[in-house]
């Protein structure tokens, strides 16, 4: 047996009540017309009570339909709750990312360093300009590294006794750090492919002598720079 959906009984029980209110204020019309045109008062009483049947059953049959129209008004509200609600299940949950700082992030940017072909040779570059140190003081120091890994610089700059071991050391550093975050390379795979010290202007200065004179003081300055490249 075929069941009727719920929404097209209301429909056909809506239409149903405003034909029956149709058809019953047609009559009312008729019978009051009628209940004029009538000759004796019998006729009269007779047409005035069927007028007034006919306009109860006109005023059920618009309740009637009036009820049904806001039944069907309230079920198509519930469908569309209804499909909303589906919806909002069948989506898939917005995945959070991991928080800033955490040791799953750590592990994540850790293992996204990959680690480049050993055919494509990578150069880092960091400069320090205008140190104050003479040209030859630093060059003693940066013979020392010159072909060395980066661990092994940064072993024999730390453990220096030389004042212009400290520029150098930071100079190291800044490479490092530039191979990290433009290349993504890390220490280990870093070794040192060149290192100079250049010959920066020379500050003035005078101080006076015995009978009157002067003697001048050159202050001398330096720009250390340090390449570094992956190992071969």
């Amino acid at each position: 047996m075929t069941e009727t959906p719920k929404n097209e009984e209301t429909s056909e029980t809506s239409d149903e009540a405003a034909e029956a209110a149709e058809t019953a204020a047609v009559i009312a019309e008729q019978a009051a017309a009628d209940a004029e045109q009538a000759e004796t008062a019998q006729e009269a009483a007779e047409a005035a009570s069927t007028a007034a049947e006919a306009a109860s059953v006109s005023a059920e049959a618009a309740a009637v339909a009036q009820q049904a129209d806001a039944d069907e008004a309230v079920d198509a509200d519930a469908e569309a709750v209804a499909d909303e609600v589906a919806t909002e299940a069948a989506a898939p949950a917005k995945k959070r990312g991991l928080r800033r700082g955490s040791a799953e992030a750590g592990a994540k940017k850790q293992r996204s360093r990959r680690r480049r072909p050993e055919a494509e040779q990578v150069f880092v570059r960091a400069q320090a300009k205008y140190v104050r140190s003479s040209p030859r003081k630093a060059r003693l120091v940066i013979d020392h590294i010159r072909g060395k890994s980066v661990e092994e610089a940064r072993a024999i700059l730390t453990h220096t006794p030389r004042a212009a071991a400290v520029p150098v050391l930071k100079v190291l550093e800044s490479a490092i750090a530039n191979a990290e975050h433009n290349h993504e390379l890390l220490p280990e795979e870093l070794r040192i492919h060149q290192v100079m010290v250049d010959e920066g202007p020379t500050i003035k200065r005078y101080r006076p002598r015995a009978l009157g004179r002067a003697t001048k003081i050159r202050k001398r300055t330096s720009h250390i720079t340090i390449n570094l490249t992956n190992k071969a």
